[in-house]
């Protein structure tokens, strides 16, 4: 089906950089738990949880997985591989420090939001581009508890700000 699908569209979009981007989410879909029995995911609801790769390539997922509607986005990320080069944007959800470890020895770039509780070490700068909203460009390091045993790798931390909400992200 997906074959047939990107047969069909028109073009790829093209970026400003050269890598593949795939953005991992997930969504839950309601069920009526007096209907589907079988997928309870609360005492009166019942759910399901699709989770999609979407290839920024043609806009089409790349990769679906249904589980039942309890099931932690972290469980399914283990599953997914990418070849080295990729972009991942995904969000705290499917992020793990063991998970970035893995991919970023395999050469797989991973964009997401920091733990709130993530501890970390700044151990260079880097220049900040003029008249965007990037307030500050850090290379760092994890060192809270067994962070840095499974990743080890340099990490870049990027602050920006969100002018439409009035809010600052740490990507």
């Amino acid at each position: 089906m997906l074959d047939r699908c990107q047969k069909q569209m028109p073009g790829k979009k093209k970026f400003r950089f050269k890598n593949k981007l795939m953005s991992i989410d997930s969504t839950t879909i309601d069920l009526s738990v007096t209907l589907f029995d079988w997928m309870k995911f609360r005492r009166t609801k019942g759910a399901i949880k699709l989770h999609l790769v979407l290839d920024h390539d043609g806009y089409l997922p790349s990769f679906a997985v249904i589980t039942e509607g309890q099931v932690a986005d972290i469980k399914v990320a283990p599953e997914l591989s990418f070849t080295p080069g990729t972009i991942v944007v995904d969000d705290r959800g499917y992020t793990s420090y063991k998970l970035c470890g893995q991919w970023t020895a395999q050469g797989v770039y991973l964009v997401t939001r920091l733990k709130d509780n993530a501890v970390y070490e700044a151990v260079g700068e880097r220049a900040v581009p003029q008249n965007r909203n990037i307030l500050r460009d850090e290379a760092i390091e994890l060192r809270g508890f067994k962070a840095q045993e499974k990743c080890p790798y340099p990490l870049r931390l990027i602050e920006v700000y969100i002018p439409e909400t009035d809010e600052i992200l740490d990507l």
